[in-house]
Protein backbone atom coordinates (compact mmCIF):
# COMPACT_ATOMS: atom_id res chain seq x y z
CA UNK A 1 0.00 0.00 0.00
CA UNK A 2 2.82 2.20 0.82
CA UNK A 3 5.27 3.21 -2.13
CA UNK A 4 8.17 1.33 -1.62
CA UNK A 5 10.43 4.70 -3.49
CA UNK A 6 9.05 7.20 -0.88
CA UNK A 7 11.29 8.38 1.71
CA UNK A 8 10.62 9.11 5.52
CA UNK A 9 10.38 11.06 8.38
CA UNK A 10 11.47 9.51 11.24
CA UNK A 11 10.47 5.84 9.64
CA UNK A 12 7.53 7.02 8.43
CA UNK A 13 5.84 8.24 5.14
CA UNK A 14 5.27 11.94 4.70
CA UNK A 15 2.11 12.67 2.09
CA UNK A 16 0.23 16.07 0.78
CA UNK A 17 -3.25 17.45 1.07
CA UNK A 18 -4.23 19.93 -1.64
CA UNK A 19 -7.49 21.92 -1.84
CA UNK A 20 -6.10 23.31 -5.04
CA UNK A 21 -6.92 27.13 -3.40
CA UNK A 22 -7.95 29.73 -5.78
CA UNK A 23 -5.95 32.97 -4.82
CA UNK A 24 -7.61 35.99 -4.40
CA UNK A 25 -6.90 37.55 -7.87
CA UNK A 26 -6.41 34.32 -9.63
CA UNK A 27 -8.43 31.44 -10.69
CA UNK A 28 -8.90 27.90 -11.11
CA UNK A 29 -6.86 27.01 -14.08
CA UNK A 30 -4.05 28.54 -12.75
CA UNK A 31 -5.10 26.70 -9.53
CA UNK A 32 -4.61 23.45 -11.68
CA UNK A 33 -1.02 24.29 -12.92
CA UNK A 34 0.37 24.79 -8.97
CA UNK A 35 -1.14 21.61 -7.88
CA UNK A 36 0.08 20.00 -11.04
CA UNK A 37 3.73 21.62 -10.42
CA UNK A 38 3.78 20.78 -6.52
CA UNK A 39 2.89 16.91 -7.72
CA UNK A 40 6.09 16.86 -9.29
CA UNK A 41 8.14 18.58 -7.30
CA UNK A 42 6.63 16.01 -4.28
CA UNK A 43 7.17 13.20 -6.04
CA UNK A 44 10.98 14.52 -6.41
CA UNK A 45 11.31 14.86 -2.69
CA UNK A 46 9.66 11.58 -1.74
CA UNK A 47 6.46 12.68 -0.16
CA UNK A 48 4.08 9.07 -0.63
CA UNK A 49 1.06 10.72 -1.62
CA UNK A 50 -0.60 13.40 -3.10
CA UNK A 51 -4.70 13.33 -2.80
CA UNK A 52 -7.05 16.25 -3.05
CA UNK A 53 -10.46 16.95 -1.45
CA UNK A 54 -13.78 17.07 -2.15
CA UNK A 55 -15.46 20.68 -1.30
CA UNK A 56 -17.79 22.60 -3.09
CA UNK A 57 -19.89 25.88 -3.42
CA UNK A 58 -16.40 27.66 -2.16
CA UNK A 59 -15.25 30.32 -4.14
CA UNK A 60 -11.19 29.38 -2.64
CA UNK A 61 -11.57 26.26 -3.23
CA UNK A 62 -11.12 24.32 -7.25
CA UNK A 63 -11.18 20.92 -5.88
CA UNK A 64 -15.24 20.55 -6.49
CA UNK A 65 -14.83 17.91 -9.97
CA UNK A 66 -11.99 15.78 -7.59
CA UNK A 67 -11.28 12.68 -9.46
CA UNK A 68 -11.17 15.05 -12.71
CA UNK A 69 -8.38 16.45 -10.92
CA UNK A 70 -6.87 13.56 -9.44
CA UNK A 71 -6.63 12.42 -13.24
CA UNK A 72 -4.66 15.64 -13.98
CA UNK A 73 -2.03 15.35 -11.24
CA UNK A 74 -1.38 12.06 -11.82
CA UNK A 75 -0.82 12.24 -15.77
CA UNK A 76 1.40 14.97 -14.69
CA UNK A 77 3.79 12.70 -12.61
CA UNK A 78 5.10 9.58 -12.84
CA UNK A 79 5.29 7.34 -9.68
CA UNK A 80 3.69 9.11 -6.63
CA UNK A 81 0.03 7.96 -5.54
CA UNK A 82 -2.42 10.14 -6.23
CA UNK A 83 -5.99 9.88 -4.58
CA UNK A 84 -8.95 11.34 -2.78
CA UNK A 85 -9.19 12.94 0.87
CA UNK A 86 -11.39 12.86 0.22
CA UNK A 87 -14.45 11.98 -1.66
CA UNK A 88 -17.45 12.96 0.21
CA UNK A 89 -19.64 9.06 -0.66
CA UNK A 90 -23.20 10.75 0.43
CA UNK A 91 -22.93 13.54 -2.66
CA UNK A 92 -22.59 10.50 -5.13
CA UNK A 93 -24.41 7.56 -6.34
CA UNK A 94 -21.48 4.44 -5.72
CA UNK A 95 -21.63 3.40 -8.93
CA UNK A 96 -20.30 6.58 -10.27
CA UNK A 97 -17.38 6.47 -7.58
CA UNK A 98 -16.48 3.21 -9.27
CA UNK A 99 -16.81 4.07 -12.32
CA UNK A 100 -14.46 7.41 -11.91
CA UNK A 101 -11.93 5.51 -9.98
CA UNK A 102 -11.96 2.48 -12.22
CA UNK A 103 -11.20 4.52 -15.03
CA UNK A 104 -8.69 6.42 -13.00
CA UNK A 105 -6.97 3.18 -11.95
CA UNK A 106 -7.06 1.88 -15.31
CA UNK A 107 -5.45 5.10 -16.92
CA UNK A 108 -2.64 4.79 -13.64
CA UNK A 109 -2.27 1.37 -12.28
CA UNK A 110 -1.06 0.89 -8.89
CA UNK A 111 -1.06 4.75 -7.99
CA UNK A 112 -4.63 5.94 -7.51
CA UNK A 113 -6.47 5.83 -3.53
CA UNK A 114 -9.64 6.35 -2.78
CA UNK A 115 -10.32 8.15 0.36
CA UNK A 116 -14.45 8.11 1.40
CA UNK A 117 -15.85 10.79 3.61
CA UNK A 118 -19.38 10.66 5.02
CA UNK A 119 -19.71 14.74 5.40
CA UNK A 120 -21.52 16.79 2.85
CA UNK A 121 -18.16 19.03 2.08
CA UNK A 122 -20.43 21.94 1.80
CA UNK A 123 -23.66 23.28 3.10
CA UNK A 124 -26.76 22.00 3.63
CA UNK A 125 -28.37 23.74 0.10
CA UNK A 126 -25.34 22.84 -1.96
CA UNK A 127 -25.93 19.25 -0.47
CA UNK A 128 -29.58 19.42 -1.72
CA UNK A 129 -28.50 20.82 -5.06
CA UNK A 130 -25.83 17.15 -5.52
CA UNK A 131 -28.09 15.10 -4.28
CA UNK A 132 -31.75 16.42 -5.29
CA UNK A 133 -32.94 14.78 -1.83
CA UNK A 134 -31.93 15.34 1.87
CA UNK A 135 -33.31 12.07 2.64
CA UNK A 136 -29.20 10.82 3.52
CA UNK A 137 -27.38 12.74 6.26
CA UNK A 138 -24.88 10.23 6.34
CA UNK A 139 -26.40 7.64 8.91
CA UNK A 140 -26.38 5.31 5.70
CA UNK A 141 -22.68 5.71 5.31
CA UNK A 142 -21.88 2.30 5.74
CA UNK A 143 -24.40 1.00 3.63
CA UNK A 144 -23.45 3.33 0.52
CA UNK A 145 -19.48 1.92 1.22
CA UNK A 146 -20.90 -2.33 0.54
CA UNK A 147 -22.30 -0.98 -2.19
CA UNK A 148 -19.23 0.42 -3.62
CA UNK A 149 -17.16 -1.83 -2.48
CA UNK A 150 -19.62 -4.82 -4.40
CA UNK A 151 -18.50 -2.97 -7.44
CA UNK A 152 -14.72 -3.29 -6.94
CA UNK A 153 -15.31 -6.89 -6.30
CA UNK A 154 -17.05 -7.52 -9.83
CA UNK A 155 -19.45 -10.43 -8.87
CA UNK A 156 -21.01 -11.94 -12.18
CA UNK A 157 -23.80 -12.33 -11.37
CA UNK A 158 -24.85 -9.27 -9.92
CA UNK A 159 -27.09 -7.21 -12.28
CA UNK A 160 -25.62 -3.69 -12.23
CA UNK A 161 -21.47 -3.31 -12.60
CA UNK A 162 -19.00 -0.84 -12.63
CA UNK A 163 -17.15 -1.08 -16.02
CA UNK A 164 -14.36 0.31 -15.18
CA UNK A 165 -14.02 -0.53 -11.51
CA UNK A 166 -15.02 -4.08 -11.43
CA UNK A 167 -12.06 -6.62 -10.54
CA UNK A 168 -9.54 -3.42 -9.36
CA UNK A 169 -7.76 -3.62 -6.69
CA UNK A 170 -7.84 0.68 -5.81
CA UNK A 171 -7.32 0.83 -2.22
CA UNK A 172 -10.02 2.18 0.20
CA UNK A 173 -9.50 4.47 3.24
CA UNK A 174 -11.84 6.35 5.36
CA UNK A 175 -11.74 9.48 6.78
CA UNK A 176 -13.33 10.89 9.47
CA UNK A 177 -13.16 13.73 11.76
CA UNK A 178 -14.99 12.01 14.84
CA UNK A 179 -15.24 8.47 16.02
CA UNK A 180 -17.61 7.40 13.30
CA UNK A 181 -15.29 6.66 10.64
CA UNK A 182 -12.48 5.59 13.07
CA UNK A 183 -14.66 2.53 14.53
CA UNK A 184 -15.90 1.62 10.78
CA UNK A 185 -12.70 1.26 9.48
CA UNK A 186 -11.63 -0.44 12.29
CA UNK A 187 -14.05 -3.50 11.83
CA UNK A 188 -13.41 -3.26 8.17
CA UNK A 189 -9.49 -3.90 8.62
CA UNK A 190 -9.17 -0.46 6.41
CA UNK A 191 -6.61 2.05 6.87
CA UNK A 192 -7.95 5.04 8.29
CA UNK A 193 -7.09 8.99 8.12
CA UNK A 194 -8.19 11.61 10.60
CA UNK A 195 -8.70 14.82 10.07
CA UNK A 196 -6.62 16.41 12.65
CA UNK A 197 -5.95 19.39 10.74
CA UNK A 198 -9.10 21.39 11.31
CA UNK A 199 -10.02 18.79 14.27
CA UNK A 200 -7.80 18.06 16.79
CA UNK A 201 -10.06 17.75 19.70
CA UNK A 202 -11.14 15.23 18.75
CA UNK A 203 -7.76 13.47 17.67
CA UNK A 204 -6.71 11.03 20.51
CA UNK A 205 -10.16 9.59 20.95
CA UNK A 206 -10.64 8.51 16.92
CA UNK A 207 -7.32 7.19 17.12
CA UNK A 208 -7.97 4.83 20.44
CA UNK A 209 -10.76 3.34 18.97
CA UNK A 210 -9.42 2.49 15.48
CA UNK A 211 -6.32 0.58 17.28
CA UNK A 212 -8.47 -0.54 19.77
CA UNK A 213 -11.19 -1.97 17.41
CA UNK A 214 -9.08 -2.49 14.60
CA UNK A 215 -9.55 -6.40 13.09
CA UNK A 216 -7.46 -7.74 10.47
CA UNK A 217 -8.38 -7.63 7.02
CA UNK A 218 -7.50 -9.20 3.20
CA UNK A 219 -6.49 -5.40 2.80
CA UNK A 220 -4.72 -4.75 6.02
CA UNK A 221 -3.12 -6.68 8.33
CA UNK A 222 -2.10 -3.97 11.10
CA UNK A 223 -3.90 -0.74 11.51
CA UNK A 224 -2.39 2.35 9.74
CA UNK A 225 -3.93 5.82 10.54
CA UNK A 226 -2.68 8.98 9.11
CA UNK A 227 -3.01 12.01 10.66
CA UNK A 228 -3.22 15.11 9.09
CA UNK A 229 -0.87 18.57 10.00
CA UNK A 230 -1.47 22.02 9.14
CA UNK A 231 1.97 22.79 8.43
CA UNK A 232 3.84 26.09 7.40
CA UNK A 233 7.40 26.27 6.99
CA UNK A 234 9.58 29.05 5.63
CA UNK A 235 13.63 29.61 6.62
CA UNK A 236 12.88 31.25 9.35
CA UNK A 237 9.96 31.49 12.56
CA UNK A 238 9.00 34.89 12.26
CA UNK A 239 8.76 34.69 7.95
CA UNK A 240 6.28 30.91 8.79
CA UNK A 241 4.20 33.46 11.14
CA UNK A 242 3.77 36.07 8.17
CA UNK A 243 2.78 33.51 5.82
CA UNK A 244 0.32 31.46 8.20
CA UNK A 245 -1.70 35.27 8.30
CA UNK A 246 -3.27 33.84 5.21
CA UNK A 247 -4.57 30.23 6.59
CA UNK A 248 -5.65 32.29 9.75
CA UNK A 249 -7.61 34.47 7.83
CA UNK A 250 -9.16 31.50 6.06
CA UNK A 251 -10.05 30.43 9.44
CA UNK A 252 -11.52 33.45 10.44
CA UNK A 253 -13.71 33.46 6.84
CA UNK A 254 -15.47 30.26 7.93
CA UNK A 255 -16.23 31.30 11.15
CA UNK A 256 -17.23 34.69 9.67
CA UNK A 257 -19.62 32.31 7.10
CA UNK A 258 -17.97 34.49 4.57
CA UNK A 259 -17.27 33.59 0.97
CA UNK A 260 -14.10 34.70 -0.12
CA UNK A 261 -10.89 33.59 -2.22
CA UNK A 262 -7.75 32.47 -0.37
CA UNK A 263 -6.55 35.80 1.20
CA UNK A 264 -2.44 37.11 1.33
CA UNK A 265 -0.37 37.22 4.16
CA UNK A 266 -0.78 40.63 5.98
CA UNK A 267 1.44 42.15 8.27
CA UNK A 268 -0.74 42.71 11.41
CA UNK A 269 -3.45 40.04 11.80
CA UNK A 270 -4.75 41.67 14.47
CA UNK A 271 -6.34 44.33 12.93
CA UNK A 272 -8.66 41.97 10.88
CA UNK A 273 -10.25 40.62 13.84
CA UNK A 274 -11.99 41.09 17.08
CA UNK A 275 -10.94 39.54 20.52
CA UNK A 276 -13.25 36.87 20.41
CA UNK A 277 -12.31 36.06 16.91
CA UNK A 278 -8.70 36.17 17.67
CA UNK A 279 -9.35 33.35 20.44
CA UNK A 280 -11.28 31.34 18.84
CA UNK A 281 -8.93 31.20 15.68
CA UNK A 282 -5.69 30.74 17.91
CA UNK A 283 -7.34 27.47 20.03
CA UNK A 284 -7.59 26.30 16.26
CA UNK A 285 -3.94 27.56 14.76
CA UNK A 286 -2.03 26.17 18.14
CA UNK A 287 -3.34 22.94 18.25
CA UNK A 288 -0.26 20.18 18.25
CA UNK A 289 -1.48 19.55 14.74
CA UNK A 290 -0.59 22.69 13.55
CA UNK A 291 3.05 23.40 12.70
CA UNK A 292 4.57 26.87 11.85
CA UNK A 293 7.95 27.79 12.02
CA UNK A 294 11.61 27.97 10.30
CA UNK A 295 13.48 24.51 10.12
CA UNK A 296 14.45 23.71 13.44
CA UNK A 297 10.73 24.77 14.93
CA UNK A 298 9.09 22.50 12.43
CA UNK A 299 11.59 19.44 13.17
CA UNK A 300 10.85 19.82 17.00
CA UNK A 301 7.20 19.89 16.76
CA UNK A 302 6.85 17.12 14.14
CA UNK A 303 8.82 14.96 16.16
CA UNK A 304 6.45 15.84 19.30
CA UNK A 305 3.05 15.30 17.13
CA UNK A 306 4.44 12.05 16.06
CA UNK A 307 5.55 10.71 19.54
CA UNK A 308 2.55 11.84 20.81
CA UNK A 309 0.34 10.41 18.00
CA UNK A 310 2.29 7.09 16.82
CA UNK A 311 1.36 7.92 13.71
CA UNK A 312 2.03 5.48 10.57
CA UNK A 313 1.89 8.32 8.22
CA UNK A 314 1.43 12.47 8.37
CA UNK A 315 -0.82 14.47 5.34
CA UNK A 316 0.93 17.84 5.13
CA UNK A 317 -1.72 20.99 4.10
CA UNK A 318 0.19 24.10 3.74
CA UNK A 319 -1.93 26.92 3.07
CA UNK A 320 0.44 29.52 1.51
CA UNK A 321 -0.66 32.23 -1.02
CA UNK A 322 2.38 32.56 -3.36
CA UNK A 323 3.22 29.00 -4.92
CA UNK A 324 7.16 29.83 -4.74
CA UNK A 325 6.90 30.13 -1.02
CA UNK A 326 4.28 26.97 -0.69
CA UNK A 327 6.92 24.82 -2.61
CA UNK A 328 9.79 25.85 -0.20
CA UNK A 329 7.89 24.88 2.62
CA UNK A 330 7.42 21.35 1.14
CA UNK A 331 11.08 21.54 0.67
CA UNK A 332 11.88 21.78 3.71
CA UNK A 333 9.87 19.04 4.60
CA UNK A 334 11.46 17.19 2.60
CA UNK A 335 14.94 17.70 3.69
CA UNK A 336 14.21 16.37 7.14
CA UNK A 337 13.24 13.07 5.26
CA UNK A 338 17.00 12.77 4.29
Amino acid sequence: MIREQAKKYNGIPLSILDLAMINEGSDAGQSFKHSADLARHAEDWGYNRYWLAEHHNMPGVASSATSVIIGHVAGATKEIRVGSGGIMLPNHAPLVIAEQFGTLDAMYPGRIDLGLGRAPGSDQATAYALRRTLQSNGEDFPQQLEELRTYFAGNPTDRVRAFPGAGQNIPIWLLGSSGFSAQLSAQLGLPFSFASHFAPAYMMQALQLYHQNFRPSKDLQQPHAMMGINLIAAETDEKAAYLATSMQQQFLNIRQNKMAQFSPPIENIDAVWSQYEQAAVAQQSEAPSVIIGGPDTVKRKLEEFVEMTKADELIISSGIFNHEDRLRSYEIVSNLMK
